[in-house]
């Protein structure tokens, strides 16, 4: 396969380059993920609709990768509780290296075609949930081995990954190829590609999310009131739904804990 996120930059001597040129160059680059982006939203709305129909059901999504990916991936998972009020375990986030990798990397820990099962085993996966394999270059071998081992084991598959025709595409049943192509400095995948691993991330949990009716209207009717903003929101958001005054949706919002919950129980 050609690795498209290795090639060469459309761009030479960085160092000399104006920092305006640099900025500009860089936002040039960035402009062209969208699009890309855009190409694969019907591999995307695939593995959405698989996903949403697996998670009615019971399943659960997990989402496997290294370095930049497995991050990103365990970013998107760690926000789904506080944005959709879902069980923290409902989605989950693993990096190649546990989670001591997510702040500094752990030499070869993506090379281990093993551990990736290993480490979903800890969470009893099993034919119910859906495994996301994420991986810029789309040769990652923890991702490979992961992947390999869900379909062994019937497990429904899916990947994002930034370069055609890659291993983690071929073992996905519903792969999502993103085609960022050279990066601004070569070979450095946490920016273009890293930039439409998240587009496309957000596109996947936030769609399931809404067909799993987590949304309401264009509301986070589910969200965790976890600080003073998300109580603030949260009321303005009972106050619009009921046309109660601001003391009264405080009242509901607090004693029932959800927005959802308070809507329901205003007697409007």
């Amino acid at each position: 396969m050609e690795r498209t996120t290795e090639k060469d930059s459309h761009y030479n001597n960085l160092e000399q380059m104006p920092l305006p040129e640099i900025l500009r160059n860089i936002n040039k680059e960035d402009q062209s993920v969208p699009l890309a982006v855009e190409k694969a939203i019907p591999q995307i709305e695939a593995l959405v609709k698989i996903t949403a129909e697996k998670m009615k059901a019971g399943g659960r999504l997990f989402y496997i990768g290294a370095g930049t990916s497995g991050r990103l991936g365990v970013v998107d998972a760690s926000e789904c509780p506080p944005t959709f009020g879902v069980p923290f375990d409902e989605v989950v986030g693993i990096i190649a290296g546990g989670d001591f990798a997510i702040r500094k990397a752990v030499e070869f820990a993506e090379d281990n075609t093993e551990q990736a099962w290993i480490d979903l085993e800890e969470f009893n996966i099993n034919n119910k949930d859906v495994l996301v394999g994420i991986a810029a270059s789309g040769t990652t071998p923890y991702v490979i081995g992961g992947l390999q081992k869900a379909n062994a084991n019937n497990i429904t598959t899916g990947c994002i990954v930034c370069n055609a025709g890659s291993p983690v595409a071929a073992e996905a049943k519903y792969p999502v190829e993103v085609i960022t192509g050279p990066e601004f400095l070569t070979g450095s995948t946490r920016m273009k590609a890293g930039t439409a691993q998240k587009l496309v991330l957000n596109m996947l949990s936030t769609s399931v999310m809404i067909r799993l009716g987590r949304v309401k209207g264009n509301k986070m009717v589910d969200m965790q009131l976890s600080n003073h903003k998300l109580v603030d929101r949260g009321t303005h958001m009972v106050m619009s739904e009921t046309g109660l005054d601001e003391q009264t949706a405080a009242e509901l919002l607090k004693k029932y804990g959800s927005v959802r919950k308070a809507v329901e129980n205003s007697g409007i």
